[in-house]
């Protein structure tokens, strides 16, 4: 090594043994600075942004949790911080803007040492070029955010923790009081479910979970899932409740012939091979493929997997045919806090033209008397509601096959007047809600 990069090691290794936790900070703000303005998701950001360091477990979950609440009450930040501005407005001058941000995400909502969330901020700031002309600032407004926690925390302002257009869009979709339960939820860290595959797995399981009305199991217990009895031996699936759902809407698939489209990571999947299903499973992304194929190793399942798009997808017919199509993901904004402020109108549009595409496409695969499942993670109902309604007005052989009372515990409040399968994060609220999600079922006349 030479001598000056041996120096600059030994200083950069000084600044962090006095500011314990500084690389961590680093890694969550600069996440956090390429979700926003690369739009990415946060876990791909976390991974662009992570250290060429070696990071502990708990450094890495750290990192995480700080970007996760960042964007969780990312509406509640900006205002707090443009509150105690006399701009209104931060500068743009390197991390500066994710340095505050995160800061405050730790000061307000994480159990940190609030002079330890300032004094790390203010050492990051001060590391960049650009920020540290700014450090005085944010040192002064960030000590005024821990001085004044106590009235932030007690007057809160209802919805600003999502993005306006989108609570007008909900507004206007599901009504005002079920666009507020939606946003409330959002504000809440989601609950893990479990698909179940094997009769033993509930009673080994005991009461780390609870059973819910879908079918689906919510994890009780602080574990970690890979050490829950029986993952190792695949007898049940990390799977959100509504996620879940979709797929049992085929019922009993014994010696059917079934595709899947869009099938990665595979948890759909699985549970149409479980119904007896002999599935073909389509993937574009190999990488994603490749999580498939583990996900169904470790479950002891099998299916044909296709690395391909599925508008490629020429054989068949198949007996079903389940289009996960790409969407927006506006539903699970729970486990992904950063879509909210990544997303644009235009997404949603763009992706409802490409929904449309693959869905008449996967109509074409599907044999006379076969069903069609849709589905999205979307709230929006351009996503939706719209795109079916708009396919069985163009294609007179397929009809909708109502979800039915007996089918679901839920069915009155998942199901809308057309027999749609309608979850919004705050079903089920009272014991911790679900993604939100949209399903329906088509049956192909001839």
């Amino acid at each position: 090594m030479a001598p000056k990069d041996q120096e600059a090691a030994i200083g950069g290794q000084r600044k962090r043994e006095r500011h314990p936790g500084l690389a961590v900070r680093i890694w969550a703000a600069g996440a956090v600075r390429r979700a926003l303005r690369e739009r990415r998701a946060l876990d791909e950001a976390l991974q662009l942004s992570a250290p060429k360091m070696p990071m502990s477990d708990a450094d890495r979950s750290l990192a995480r949790a700080i970007a996760m609440v960042t964007f969780r009450r990312f509406g509640t930040i900006r205002r707090v911080l443009a509150e105690r501005l006399s701009q209104g407005e931060w500068p743009d001058a390197g991390m500066l803007r994710e340095a505050v941000q995160t800061a405050t995400a730790q000061i307000l909502f994480l159990d940190i040492p609030d002079h330890a969330a300032v004094d790390v901020a203010i050492e990051l700031c001060k590391q960049d070029p650009q920020a540290r002309h700014f450090s005085k600032l944010a040192n002064a407004v960030l000590r005024r955010v821990a001085a004044e926690k106590e009235h932030i925390l007690g007057h809160p302002v209802e919805g600003e923790d999502s993005p306006a257009w989108m609570l007008e869009r909900w507004r206007m979709a599901y009504g005002a009081a079920a666009a507020q339960a939606i946003a409330a939820q959002h504000a809440l860290p989601p609950s893990i479910d479990l698909t179940l595959f094997s009769p033993e797995a509930a009673s080994a399981l005991g009461d780390r979970v609870e059973a819910l009305p879908t079918g689906s199991f919510r994890l009780r217990s602080d574990e970690p899932v890979t050490a829950l009895p029986g993952f190792a031996e695949g007898h049940f699936q990390v799977q959100d409740a509504a996620s879940a759902m979709p797929a049992r809407l085929f019922g009993d698939l014994r010696g059917l012939k079934v595709l899947d489209l869009c099938a990665a990571p595979g948890g759909k999947t699985a549970q149409l091979i479980h119904a007896g299903g002999i599935v073909t499973a389509v993937e574009r992304s190999a990488q994603r493929a490749e999580r498939l194929r583990e996900n169904l190793r470790r479950l002891n399942m099998d299916a044909e997997i296709r690395i391909m798009d599925a508008m490629a997808v020429e054989d068949g017919p198949y007996d079903a045919v389940l289009l996960d199509a790409p969407c927006s993901a506006t539903g699970t904004i729970r486990r992904h806090p950063e879509i909210a402020w990544t997303k644009t109108l235009a997404d949603i549009l763009a992706l409802a033209v490409q929904q449309k595409r693959i869905l008449a496409h996967a109509a074409r695969l599907v044999r006379p008397g076969g069903l069609l499942v849709y589905a999205t993670c979307s709230l929006e109902p351009e996503e939706g509601e719209h795109q079916v309604a708009r396919f069985l007005e163009g294609n007179k052989e397929f009809h909708n096959v109502p979800v039915q009372g007996q089918e679901f515990v839920l069915a009155s409040e998942a199901v809308n007047p057309d027999g749609f399968l309608r979850l919004l994060p705050s079903t089920m609220a009272d014991i911790g809600g679900v993604d939100g999600f949209f399903a329906a079922r088509l049956r192909r006349l001839a």
